[in-house]
């Protein structure tokens, strides 16, 4: 399949899948809440496996150690000083004050010039990752999809909270979904035309992954009180690892790497042009001696004259 077709395929299903929590949350409120309690440990799981079992790894493939681990640091530093900068860029769930209200602060606009800026960021993060290898890219689709479930469920809940009418609410949150696939394809095609580090653009996103699962998903497991639920909170996690890596390995098994078949093409390139320069030397090698045959026969000739 073509890789442009592939990238949009894939960030379109990725970004409208985000929206199912969303939807979910309008038909059953009740039962929405249920599933962002559980869906926000397996994002915190699909995040880290992404991370450390995908990006990493292909990121120390390509680069230096000491300057991939800088790049992680401070792509995960950015993102909290962009986060500390704009309060309302990234929230899970409804936060509450010390009398258990809903926060006001944030207005309707916020809440979705919010979320459309990190969808933006999350098309910023699958298109890299595709520039790298389909591969990296569909595991890092499935990541963003997977954290922005309850994320959505949240920004659902807050429209509603503030009186916005469902219609309009799923037409805005598709429009604010397809900046995903708008941020992926813009990263993509400028990409290709300037020569970018793989290692620190998986590096980048691998930070991005971290500072998520870390300073946002994982405190709100920690907030659980009850210690079942924690317990089965905890182990959806696992399973959210489990699941991105068992994932991680099926899709590098089963799509190519674009630099591997140019790698392929490259050395037969190099054995044919070997093969190529022994031919002509062979050849040049064989012209010299049948000079050297020549003049060996013209000087014995020569030498035949002069004694006649």
């Amino acid at each position: 399949m073509n890789e442009w077709i592939l990238l949009l395929l894939a960030a379109t299903v990725g970004s409208l899948l985000s929206l199912s929590g969303g939807l979910y949350l309008l038909s059953e409120r009740k039962g929405a809440k249920v599933v962002q309690k559980y869906a926000v440990p397996f994002a915190a799981g699909a995040l880290l496996a992404a991370a450390f079992i995908d990006l990493l790894p292909e990121a120390l493939e390509h680069g230096e150690p000491r300057a991939i681990s800088m790049t992680v640091l401070l792509a995960f530093l950015a993102f909290f000083f962009l986060e500390r900068g704009l309060s309302w860029f990234h929230h899970h769930h409804e936060h509450a004050d010390k009398k258990g209200k809903v926060e006001k602060h944030r207005t309707t606009s916020l809440i979705i010039i919010g979320d459309t800026l990190h969808n933006f960021i999350d098309g910023l993060a699958i298109g890299a990752a595709f520039l790298v290898n389909p591969a990296v890219g569909l595991v890092t689709t499935l990541a963003i999809a997977a954290h922005e479930i309850p994320q959505e469920i949240g920004d659902f809940g807050l429209l509603l909270a503030r009186g916005m009418k469902k219609k309009r609410i799923i037409l805005v949150n598709v429009a604010s979904a397809l900046v995903t696939v708008v941020g992926a394809a813009l990263v993509y095609g400028l990409g290709g035309h300037f020569d970018v580090s793989q290692s620190l653009l998986l590096a980048s996103i691998a930070g991005f992954f971290i500072y998520i699962a870390a300073s946002d998903i994982v405190p709100t497991i920690h907030s659980e009180s009850e210690r079942r639920k924690a317990n089965l909170q905890a182990l959806v996690l696992l399973f959210g690892v489990v699941f991105v890596g068992v994932t991680t390995t099926i899709a590098h098994e089963y799509i190519a790497h674009p630099g591997h078949d140019h790698g392929e093409h490259s050395h037969e390139h190099h054995h044919e042009g070997d093969a190529h320069r022994g031919h002509e030397g062979h050849s040049h090698e064989a012209h010299d001696h049948s000079d050297h045959h020549h003049d060996e026969h013209s000087h014995d000739d020569h030498e035949h004259h002069n004694h006649d």
